[in-house]
């Protein structure tokens, strides 16, 4: 093999990798109420912010899941133009029919965006729980209940919403896509170094031992994203296992 053949091919593989590279940086968005970054090849976490009182302006996580044009989300943004933004984005700049919206428990940072998707006939999925405490507290109440666990298809991929037991309200479910293998775990886990948050819907004894099925199920996850900060791996849940053990 000739140097100049082989200088042609690795710079044909410098150009692949280059391209590859690439590739995981885009269809980003970006605005002042909305962020949405690509944490997997069949994922994106989108990000909008919630005016919590003496908790001040909270950033607040949710899940887009896509495969073959189509898209599963998991907790709406935190308000209508930032969840009418998130919908925009997905049909428009992703090119993916939206068929489900799954808010994670009865939280505002989890549906109160609700009725943009609704609009848009968009189905909403919820723990049962969930739909009752929508009910007691006067929001949007998702249109579709399930008691343990929820399977849904996006493209020819399995999503799955599961409820593991109680822990940051009594209706925190987690979302799980095993194609990429990744967990969304909303307010149920924390980021490294967090603090124990919002207590007033919690149940801090069966915190930890809910956490700790969902990593005894849950054994070869790449990413773990929590319901506010930086996504991680299984070290978020052994973290909110620890900061919820009590000796």
């Amino acid at each position: 093999m000739t140097k100049h053949i082989l200088f042609s091919i690795i710079f044909v593989l410098f150009l692949g990798c280059q391209s590859k590279k690439n590739s995981r940086k885009e269809k980003k968005y970006e605005s002042k109420t909305l962020l949405v970054n690509k944490i997997a090849p069949h994922v994106y976490q989108h990000i909008s912010y919630l005016n919590a009182g003496s908790f001040g302006l909270v950033p607040c996580n949710g899940l887009v899941i896509i495969n073959k044009n189509e898209a599963i989300i998991f907790d709406t943004p935190t308000g209508i133009d930032a969840s009418n933004e998130l919908i925009s984005w997905v049909e428009n700049g992703l090119h993916c029919k939206i068929k489900a919206i799954i808010p994670t428990h009865f939280h505002a940072d989890c549906l109160a965006g609700l009725d943009a998707f609704h609009k848009k006939n968009i189905p909403s999925y919820a723990n049962d729980s969930t739909i009752s405490l929508a009910k007691a507290f006067n929001k949007t109440v998702p249109m579709n209940g399930f008691s343990n666990s929820l399977e849904l298809k996006v493209g020819n991929q399995m999503v799955i919403a599961e409820f593991h037991g109680e822990g940051h309200t009594k209706d925190n479910i987690v979302g799980y896509f095993p194609y990429d293998e990744v967990l969304f775990g909303g307010c149920l886990v924390k980021e490294k170094g967090a603090g124990k948050g919002n207590l007033e819907d919690a149940n801090i004894v069966d915190w930890a031992h809910t956490v700790s099925k969902i990593k005894e199920k849950y054994k070869n996850l790449k990413v773990v994203v929590p319901g506010h900060g930086k996504s991680g791996g299984s070290e978020l849940l052994d973290y909110t296992i620890d900061l919820f053990t009590f000796n």
